[in-house]
């Protein structure tokens, strides 16, 4: 009788310490589904990167991931739906630089999250290329027969676009003009996808944009790209030259990167980290990021955070001195 109640208690004890376990790994997000929320609507290639990750993520952590699109604000409405979720790992933020590294610039004051308390770096996934696009409609075929143009009417031709108000796009035209001696007035879109309809409906000639957002449009010969903002030319765009080739010392290396929100476990993050770093070495993960115009990446957690904490000293003056008041 004795042997059996130990027996008994034994037994109790194991299958305590078993929930106990299988209550944590819950908790800690290990099993269930993965929500990687992005705050720009479906076809923007920040949504496309996603949902190319969310495929490959899922095949290595051996449990469904699936995309949310929670856009508005140009990204903040996503930032902030990550920022309230519960930290177990169970929810992810996919952004560019801008939400984390430009809008604390751009919307001082306004911005109700804080990129570097609210937030804790999981991956930094691609970097991508920023690129001066026109429509067909403009006669010039170079940047240097761009800005002439522009000149000759500075009112009528030197609008610009990008999609959203404080965007990266938007702080690069800005940057553009002062180089180039140029009155460029800024018009804010709510979305690529809007900015682009804008340029194929001839609401503006000009767009400031992520160069693969605007590839469609040069494939089927409604805009041209002039010139990218890269270090080296884009693999996409190999005869569009850079703007430093043409004498203009303006380099912009953007990025999209995965974030948890604040306490989430350093395990988790790690689980995650690892699983989103092997998807983007996936040869076939690669080469479908490639076609999109995107150049992989795969950096962990601390390099993903001191590129965030550079990119938010180096362009905190630039932001500044243009004057820029969000409305």
């Amino acid at each position: 009788m004795i042997d059996s109640i130990r027996i008994t208690k034994s037994l109790r004890v194991m299958f305590a310490a078993l929930a106990m376990c299988l209550g944590l790994t819950a908790a800690h997000g290990q099993t269930g589904t993965i929500k990687l929320i992005v705050g720009y609507p479906p076809g923007a290639t920040s949504d496309m990167l996603t949902r190319v990750l969310a495929e490959a993520m899922s095949k290595r952590l051996g449990q469904p991931v699936i995309v949310e699109n929670k856009t508005g604000a140009g990204g903040q409405i996503g930032n902030m739906a990550v920022k309230t979720a519960n930290a177990d790992g169970t929810t992810l933020l996919m952004t560019p630089v801008a939400t984390m590294s430009i809008f604390p610039h751009s919307f001082a004051g306004r911005l109700k999250y804080d990129p570097f308390q609210d937030f804790v770096p999981v991956a930094h996934l691609s970097n991508f290329q920023l690129g001066l696009g026109v429509s067909t409609r403009v006669p010039a075929k170079t940047l240097a027969e761009y800005i002439a143009w522009v000149k000759t009417d500075p009112a009528k031709h030197g609008m610009y676009g990008s999609a959203a108000n404080g965007s990266l796009p938007h702080f690069f035209g800005v940057m553009f003009g002062k180089a180039a001696g140029l009155e460029l007035s800024h018009v804010p879109y709510r979305g690529t996808a809007a900015a682009m309809q804008a340029v194929m409906g001839g609401e503006i000639d000009t767009l400031s944009t992520v160069a693969a957002d605007i590839r469609s449009l040069v494939q089927a010969d409604k805009a041209r790209l002039l010139a990218v903002a890269g270090e080296q030319r884009s693999p996409n765009f190999p005869d569009v030259p850079t703007f430093r080739e043409l004498g203009f010392d303006l380099v912009a290396k953007p990025w999209y990167a995965l974030f948890a929100p604040a306490g989430t476990p350093a395990d988790v993050v790690a689980r995650l980290s690892k699983a989103a770093i092997e998807s983007i070495a996936d040869p076939a993960t690669k080469a479908r990021l490639v076609e999109m115009g995107l150049e992989p990446t795969g950096l962990g957690p601390s390099e993903l955070g001191a590129i965030m904490k550079a990119d938010y000293e180096r362009w905190g003056p630039p932001i500044k001195a243009s004057g820029f008041k969000p409305q």
